[in-house]
């Protein structure tokens, strides 16, 4: 305590930009911790002891066992693992969709407006609705999962970079380019691309809470996934045979979970947003 009486707190000596890295670290350290653990997780070492089934939370069995007597605190490990890793394939994918659509829309008008039209349409059609479709029609799987996901999550992230590029055409280098000759490829990637980097880059990062609620939806709902892995969403849904039965944890630890890591990328996206943007920290 200082003279006044007050608490000390370290953190309040920090700057913006020393809170918004020490934010960051931690997020990902986490983020980075989960990933690992899960591939260090057997999905065959996930075995059943029906002499330990449906135990509550103990030091043993953190968040207890489900009806089979397996370990949940390791299935929700190894289902939060997979879902980040869908969820990363997913945000990167839909990320090279719209920067691919956006710059190309931005060379010739007429594929522009095909763009508009296809994110309108896109748009227009519920998510969960094109996942299940597209993941049924590639078989299913994590792979028939992701594409369905990534076919989902461009739309936003397009509108943005389309956004972005037509206020970037009206400046005055661009004009001056056009004036001596340069093509619309040249001034695409030499000019537009790399002042629109910082926006694909949050863009990217923050589909990932998107793609991974998407993912845990449709899971949830028994689609793309096998029911035998241990995806966060077919957890849930086993779960909610046993909740009448008392077996709460079965649901509120897997749930809590998922919530936890979704709210981590946010945290995430929105503190490399001020340090890549440093104007939108005042927003």
């Amino acid at each position: 305590m200082n003279n006044k009486g007050s608490i000390y707190n370290p953190l309040a000596k920090l700057n913006l930009r020393t809170k918004t890295l020490l934010a960051i670290g931690i997020t990902l350290l986490i983020l980075v911790i989960v990933v690992i653990s899960s591939l260090f997780i057997n999905s065959n070492d996930i075995t059943t002891n029906f002499s330990a089934i449906n135990q509550p939370p103990s030091f043993e069995h953190l968040f207890g066992t489900d009806w089979m007597g397996r370990d949940m605190f390791t299935r929700t490990l190894k289902g939060l693992g997979l879902s980040v890793q869908i969820g990363a394939g997913a945000s990167i994918l839909s990320s090279i969709i719209a920067v691919a659509l956006s710059l190309f829309g931005s060379i010739n008008k007429y594929f522009g407006e095909f763009v508009a039209w296809l994110v309108d349409l896109f748009l227009s059609i519920p998510h969960i609705l094109l996942i299940i479709l597209i993941s049924i029609g590639l078989g299913g799987g994590a792979f028939g999962v992701t594409v369905g996901v990534a076919l989902t999550h461009w739309t936003s992230l397009t509108r943005v970079l389309r956004a972005e590029i037509k206020q970037i055409q009206t400046s005055d280098y661009v004009k001056l380019s056009k004036r001596f000759g340069k093509s619309k490829l040249f001034i695409a990637r030499k000019h537009i691309l790399p002042l629109i980097t910082t926006q694909i880059i949050v863009g990217t990062i923050l589909i990932f809470p998107h793609a991974i609620m998407h993912e845990a939806s449709v899971t949830f709902l028994g689609f793309g996934l096998s029911p035998h892995e241990p995806a966060i969403g077919i957890i849930l849904s086993e779960s909610m045979k046993y909740l009448a039965t008392g077996n709460w944890w079965l649901a509120l630890f897997p749930g809590l979970a998922l919530l936890v890591i979704v709210l981590l990328f946010d945290i995430a996206g929105e503190n490399i947003k001020k340090l890549l943007d440093p104007s939108s920290a005042n927003e």
